[in-house]
């Protein structure tokens, strides 16, 4: 599992004006983010706005990201949601060529015991031959995958490999990286921690400022990777103003900004979210000016 040492982007997924898919624009994204040093790609992770695709859509990205990427660096399919039935059946219609593993989101609103959790990735671990990252986001699915569940399930079943861990919570951290199997991956799944989490003992990050910035951030987990950490504290303090803004007014918002200021696609999110503010847009180009002058389009 080297591939998931390091940098992992949460792809956004680029839309036309009138909301439709565009894959241009999704074809200048791959591009660019392995031009710019990443691992690996998360194709329709949350910050893919996958909850609002059509299942014939989900199907068409994955198709053409694999196509694209043609194995030049990692990829995982974002396949979860609170109907464990539905989800088992989506990952046995998954065409799995050019995938390397399934990021899997804990269930959202329903609200499941740590018992339901354990059964649901129970469920998903007996039906796929990839290996599953687990993805523990409390802030998006109003429950928490315990320590000791997330250990419980790394150990029963080998082809769930790690945890991209989203929750914030120290605590829950310390617990998991003493208690966890030697081999097991814990990423962050949180770019403002990402360094803090590294230094607990984290692999890498599964990022979305890495859409916009994937040189900076690459580079700084590398840093952190090879325990450099004047370096890595120096690449992240000159992060943490862009980082703020790109959460400002919801993600993937604040990075699809990013990404057209850089022009490589365009801004259109599909509602309920909407576009960012003038005002943080404003801040966000001049954030984007100090960190990638060159690449800023007027």
């Amino acid at each position: 599992m080297d591939i998931f040492y390091g940098t992992g982007v949460a792809m956004v997924t680029p839309f036309h004006a009138d909301g439709q898919i565009d894959y241009n624009g999704l074809r200048n994204l791959i591009e660019h983010l392995i031009d710019g040093g990443v691992e690996y790609l998360v194709s329709l992770g949350t910050t893919g706005e996958s909850a609002t695709l059509s299942e014939a859509e989900r199907k068409q990205v994955w198709a053409f990201t694999a196509e694209v990427v043609n194995k030049r660096v990692g990829l995982v399919a974002g396949i979860g949601g609170n109907n464990t039935h539905e989800v088992v059946e989506q990952i046995k219609s998954f065409d799995t060529e050019g995938y390397d593993a399934i990021l899997s989101a804990s269930p959202h609103y329903n609200k499941p015991t740590q018992e339901g959790i354990y059964q649901h990735y129970r469920a998903i671990a007996q039906n796929t031959k990839l290996p599953i990252i687990l993805y523990n986001v409390p802030s998006r699915t109003g429950s928490t995958i315990s320590a000791e569940t997330t250990v419980r399930l790394a150990k029963e079943f080998k082809n769930i490999i790690g945890i991209k861990e989203a929750s914030g919570n120290f605590d829950l951290f310390n617990q998991l990286m003493r208690d966890k199997p030697e081999d097991f991956l814990f990423i962050s799944g949180d770019d403002p921690v990402t360094l803090s989490m590294m230094a607990l003992g984290g692999v890498g990050a599964i990022s979305v400022i890495g859409n916009a910035l994937p040189r900076q951030l690459s580079d700084m987990v590398r840093l952190l990777l090879n325990n450099d950490y004047k370096g890595a504290h120096e690449a992240h303090f000159n992060l943490i103003e862009f980082t703020r803004l790109m959460f400002a007014e919801g993600s993937p918002a604040g990075v699809k900004t990013a990404l057209k200021q850089l022009g490589i696609c365009g801004d259109t999110v599909r509602l309920p979210l909407v576009q960012v503010s003038e005002k943080t847009a404003d801040a966000i180009a001049v954030e984007l000016k100090k960190l990638a002058p060159v690449a800023v389009k007027a």
